[in-house]
C-alpha cells in the first residue's frame, strides 16, 4: 500500500469508538478501520523500516482478562520499532489525533535495576542531559514512576528524578493537517524519532550491558 498520509476518517473513526465501544460497532465499521487505519499505519511503518529496523501494528482487541474494564477495542492503533529490551520507537492515532516518541517500556525488575544503576553511574549524566534538551526542544518527558525514592535510593541522589521513572518516554503530538494527511508525515516522525534516538540508545545500551553481564 502506497503511504499518502492519515485521512481525517483515522481520526473520526477512533472518536466513533469511543461513543459505541462494541463489537457490533466494530463489525459494521471494519471496512473504515482497515482502510483508514490499520493501512496507512502499515504503510508509514514499513517506509520507516529501513532505518529504524521491523516494527509491529498492535491488535484493535483489548486484553480483558485482568480488566474491570470490558470494552473489547483499544481506542487507538499504535505501532512500534523495538531498539532492543523495552526500548524503542512508538507512534498512535487515535480520537486525540497523531502521537509519536519513544524510550523504556514496561521493563522487568532486572531491566528496571540495570536502567537505574547506570542512572547512577557517571554514565547518567549524559542521560540527564539528553532528557534536558529533550524537554527544552518540547519533547513530553513521561513515563510511569513512584512518589518518592526507589527502595535503595536516597532521596538526595543528584538524578532522582531519573531514579523514580520505572518507564521513560519522550512524547509530541502532531497537530498539522498539512502534515498529518499528507505523505509528508512519513518524513515528519522519520526525523522525530531521530531526535529521541540518543534516549532509546542510552537505555537499550544500559540493559543490554546488564543483559550480557
Amino acid at each position: 500500500m502506497t503511504f499518502s498520509g492519515l485521512p481525517h476518517a483515522a481520526v473520526d473513526f477512533y472518536a466513533a469508538l469511543e461513543k459505541d465501544n462494541s463489537r457490533a460497532f466494530w463489525q459494521t465499521e471494519r471496512e473504515t478501520y482497515e482502510r483508514d487505519v490499520r493501512g496507512p499505519m502499515t504503510a508509514l511503518l514499513d517506509l520507516l523500516e529501513d532505518e529504524f529496523g521491523p516494527g509491529k501494528v498492535f491488535r484493535p482487541n483489548r486484553n480483558l482478562r485482568f480488566s474491570r474494564d470490558k470494552t473489547p477495542y483499544k481506542t487507538s492503533q499504535g505501532i512500534f520499532v523495538g531498539a532492543g529490551s523495552y526500548t524503542g520507537w512508538y507512534a498512535e492515532v487515535s480520537a486525540d489525533g497523531f502521537r509519536l516518541g519513544g524510550g523504556f517500556y514496561h521493563p522487568d525488575a532486572p531491566a528496571l535495576a540495570a536502567y537505574r544503576r547506570a542512572v547512577d553511574s557517571p554514565d547518567g549524566a549524559a542521560l540527564a542531559e539528553i532528557v534536558e534538551a529533550l524537554r527544552t526542544d518540547d519533547w513530553e518527558v513521561g513515563g510511569d514512576r513512584l512518589r518518592t525514592a526507589p527502595r535503595g535510593w536516597s532521596r538526595d541522589h543528584p538524578r532522582i528524578d531519573l531514579l523514580r521513572h520505572r518507564s521513560l518516554t519522550a512524547m509530541r503530538s502532531v497537530d498539522d493537517p498539512d502534515i498529518v494527511t499528507t505523505p509528508a508525515l512519513a518524513e515528519h516522525v522519520r526525523s522525530s524519532w531521530r531526535q529521541v534516538r540518543p534516549l532509546v540508545e542510552w537505555v537499550a545500551a544500559a540493559v543490554r550491558v546488564a543483559s550480557a553481564g
